[in-house]
This record gives structure tokens, sequence and C-alpha cells, in this order.
């Protein structure tokens, strides 16, 4: 049986030139049968003339250039006018001459430099073909000339639409594209900034307090062994986002989620920073990506706590309903930050275009006593 599919595959991959040749080909073929003699294009109204060794050579200046029309459209217009003014000249009107509108359309399409060198030329030749046709006693008048001279200037004006809308299509395509290529380097910079800083600050502010321990090895040596730890997270995470960036992934790879807080909470504890986690409820079973940004806005806010409020006490409160999940980061006080490496707000503008993009809400504030307010409802997604 005939795998259509893969005919049209092989057919579609074979050159243009290959692809526009039958249809010539079937035209010159009709143009020769009996029953089609002098029903073609006319201008002038000669009396039709029988077919002769000339009509053979007027239908193949017609027909067969139809292959090239799109690769090289200029010589396609050429050839197919030259057999369009012998045929009206010798008065053939064979069916071929219908391929002029055709080759008219196809320049008009595809046709990339002298556009309008090629529309001048074609309509001073046409003056000296209807005197030419006046001169062989033709009865048209100059109205009917005028409205045949429209006629192969609307095929042209259709192909140079044809033109423009490919045009646009392509413009918009691109534009298309960039964005796309935009948004992913947008989100691959917000899981980086999310995945590195976390585990970097943690293990800047471990080092630095490592300085003051040198006396108390005990606590010095659990503090090294905190950074260590710290960094092969931080390689680990890298690794895993890595893979998810691939474009052969394996599906089963999963990101971070709300169930992977405590251990959050536990590596920010060893970093040196007091925090308190409480859950009220607990996660859906289909949550999907409002797990992950849950995960992403406590990574961020505990970050943050950690560069700007090292030391002073942070409560991480998470509230698992049917439609929503709630999450409030709050520190008091300023702290200490002697460890602080500056920051960019990339992190918190990350986590509200990741909020706002699951149709959340997201603020982030000072809070009137000192300390800071993260603050965040993320839609879960519907289970049903």
């Amino acid at each position: 049986m005939i795998d259509l599919r893969r005919v049209t595959g092989l057919w579609r991959r074979c050159d243009v030139v290959v692809r526009d040749l039958p249809f010539g080909l079937l035209m010159a073929v009709v143009s020769l049968l009996p029953a089609l003699h002098g029903k073609g294009t006319q201008v002038g109204d000669l009396p039709a003339r029988p077919f002769d060794a000339l009509a053979i050579v007027v239908i193949s200046l017609e027909c067969l250039p139809l292959a090239v029309r799109r690769r090289w459209p200029a010589v396609c217009l050429v050839l197919v006018s030259l057999g369009f003014a012998l045929d009206q000249i010798r008065a053939y009107h064979v069916f071929a001459s219908n391929a002029m509108p055709i080759a008219l359309i196809s320049a008009g399409a595809h046709l990339e430099r002298g556009r309008r060198v090629t529309v001048v030329l074609l309509s001073l030749a046409y003056v000296p073909l209807t005197l030419a046709l006046g001169r062989l006693g033709a009865t048209e008048r100059p109205e009917g000339y005028v409205v045949f001279y429209l006629a192969l200037a609307l095929a042209w004006g259709i192909g140079a639409w044809l033109r423009s809308t490919r045009a646009a299509e392509a413009e918009r395509r691109h534009h298309v594209a960039e964005a796309t290529r935009a948004a992913e380097r947008t989100r691959i910079a917000r899981e980086l900034h999310d995945v590195v800083t976390h585990h970097v600050t943690a293990m800047v502010v471990q080092a630095e307090a490592a300085r003051y321990l040198i006396a108390a090895p005990d606590r010095l040596d659990a503090t090294l062994s905190a950074i260590t730890d710290t960094g092969r997270r931080a390689i680990a995470d890298l690794r895993h986002m890595l893979d998810l960036l691939k474009a052969d992934h394996d599906t089963d790879v999963s990101m971070p989620s709300a169930g992977e807080l405590h251990t959050l909470v536990e590596q920010t504890r060893r970093a040196g920073q007091p925090v308190k986690l409480t859950e009220e409820g607990s996660p859906a079973e289909s949550a999907g990506s409002a797990e992950f940004v849950t995960y992403r806005v406590v990574q961020e806010s505990l970050t943050n706590a950690l560069k700007y409020a090292h030391g002073s006490p942070t409560v991480v409160h998470v509230r698992y309903g049917e439609k929503e999940i709630s999450v409030e980061v709050s520190t008091d006080g300023p702290g200490s930050r002697a460890a602080s490496p500056g920051g960019s707000g990339r992190g918190l503008a990350g986590l509200r275009d990741r909020v706002e993009a699951l149709g959340g809400e997201f603020s982030a504030d000072r809070q009137a006593g000192g300390g800071f307010l993260v603050r965040a409802r993320i839609p879960a997604e519907n289970p049903s």
C-alpha cells in the first residue's frame, strides 16, 4: 500500500523546478487537444489560424517556462511574453496563452530585483503589440486593449499582494521567534539566579562566619562542612537545571516543589539564619507549577534574608488551599549586613513575574516596625 505521507514528503524535498514542471507540461498537452483549438486568450479579434509547426514552438514558449516561474521568474515572464506575442500575431489563440497571467502572478510574487523596470518594460512592449495587431487587421477597439492591459496589471497586482503577505508572515514569525528566544533567555536567567544565588549566598555567609571560629575547632569544622554540603547542593541543582534545559531531557526529571521546603529551610538554618516554618493544609495532587513557584518564592526570600538580615529571625508561613497557595516570609530587624553581597533586584522582579504569570498576586515591602515582608498568592491548578 502506498504511503501518502512518505510520497508527499519526497515530493516536497524535490527541487522547486521539478515540482513546477508538471503544470507547464499539462498545459502544453491540453493545448494540443483539437477540442481546445482557438480557445485561448484573444487580443485584437483576429481570425483564428490553423496549427502549424510554429504553433508548437509558441505552445512550448508559453508553457515550458512555467517550470522556472519561482526559480527564475524574470526568465519565465520574458519567454512566456514572447510566446504570447507570437500567439496573438499569428492568431493561433492556443489554450497555452492562459499561461500569461500565471507568469505575471509568479513574477509579482517571486521577482526580487528590477520589479519596477519589469513593469515599465512590459507596459512599453504592449504598445507595439497593439500596433502590430492593428496593422494585421485587428478589429479590437482601443478600450478593449485598455481593459486587457488592466487585466494583466491585476494579475501582477495579485502576485505583489501574495509577496507582501508572505513578507508580513515572515516578519511576524521572526518577531515571534525573537520573543520566544528572549522569553527563554529570561527563563534561564531566572533559573540561574534562583539556583546559584541562594547557595552562593549561604556559602559566603558561612565563610564569613568561619573567620571568627578559628578558636573553636568543632564549630569551625561544622561550618566548613556546611559550606562543602552547600557547594555540592549547588552543583547538583545546576546539573539538574541543565538537564531540564536539554531538548531531549527525561520527562521524569522533577522540578523543585513545595514539598522540599523543609530541606530548603534546614539548609538556611545551617547557614546561620534562624528560620521557623509553619504550614497549613497539604499541597493538591496536581498543583503543578504553583508548587514550583511557591518553592522559588520561599527560596528567594530566604536568600534575601541571608543577604540583608543575617542572624535576624525569619518566619515562613505557607497555607495550602483548594484554589490557591498563600506564602508569607517575614524577617525581623535589619540584622547583620557584613557578609551581604550587593543585590540587583532581579530576584524579586523575577518572583513577581512568576506569580503574575499564574494569575496570582505578589508584594514585597519593608515593615513599619523594621524588617521585610514578602507575600504571594499563587493560584493552584484545577485538579479536575
